[in-house]
């Protein structure tokens, strides 16, 4: 059996129609004995379905996922898992217990609290999966229009730039908690304007994820410059992203936070469908 999985930075990617990799998973007795990643190479998301056809994919496991894109895999024959997120590897696991299922458009996770990154501009997605919102549109599939600013004004994120709605599943924690419970109360239609503290976004920074070694460690890290953005990798060979904050004599010191963790973030929401 071969399972994919939508796939960034280590965890779940939540956007299936903009996954631009898939870590792949060949199972044998209900163990792991191999994984790959691979690359979309680009495809749109009306063509994903076949590109993990042709890879002889069993079962996606992926964050979210419209209607189409889910027509396109049931008829490729491929089992979906979506509303998953955080750690991949984990997310694989839980699904091999069978602690992982598909439950309409959202998955339960065995262990509690998960977290997704948030590249590529989806600044929205990611976050604390705790306090999960309550309201008349939890456990719809909601598209949204918003936009993203920081206090003095400046936009890091907006989906009205890009031309196309984000599409989640409203309380899966599939968002941060302050914009999913949001979404929760909000009539189809209506516009609004969310200021989030930190604890209802991406938390406060995490002294444990700032590290300092010695350069003769990290081969190549005698060009890094402050500010400098680069992937550090754990005991499990996943990447994380960092920003090299310090140089010292012979250390170096990066920040493995998110850069996002601590600040304080306006969203202009627009609702536009939930089913």
């Amino acid at each position: 059996m071969i399972i994919a999985a939508t796939y960034e930075n280590g965890n779940i990617f939540q956007h299936f129609g903009r996954t631009e990799n898939f870590k792949l998973y060949t199972v044998e007795d209900g163990k792991v004995i191999s994984a790959q990643v691979i690359s979309s190479g680009g495809t749109g998301h009306g063509a994903l379905a076949g590109l993990l056809k042709n890879q002889t994919v069993d079962v996606l496991i992926c964050g979210g996922i419209g209607a189409g894109a889910q027509n396109a895999l049931a008829n490729a024959g491929i089992e979906l898992c979506s509303g998953a997120q955080g750690d991949a590897d984990a997310a694989v696991e839980a699904y091999l217990k069978g602690e992982l299922k598909n439950a309409g458009s959202t998955c339960d996770h065995h262990d509690g609290e998960h977290s997704c990154g948030h590249q590529n501009g989806d600044h929205a997605c990611g976050g604390s999966c705790h306090d999960s919102a309550t309201g008349g549109n939890t456990g719809k599939t909601c598209r949204v229009h918003y936009r993203g600013t920081f206090n003095d004004g400046t936009q890091f994120d907006s989906s009205y730039d890009r031309g196309e709605p984000l599409e989640f599943v409203c309380g899966a924690g599939m968002m941060i908690s302050g914009f999913d419970r949001a979404v929760a109360g909000m009539q189809v239609g209506q516009i609004v304007d969310v200021h989030l503290m930190p604890e209802e976004a991406y938390g406060m920074p995490d002294p444990a994820a700032i590290l300092t070694i010695d350069v003769s460690q990290m081969p190549g890290s005698e060009e890094l410059k402050i500010g400098d953005r680069v992937y550090l990798y754990n005991t499990n060979g996943q990447p994380i992203p960092a920003t090299v904050t310090a140089r010292e004599g012979s250390s170096i010191t990066f920040d493995a936070n998110s850069e996002m963790a601590g600040k304080e973030l306006n969203f202009k929401i627009e609702l536009l469908s939930a089913e």
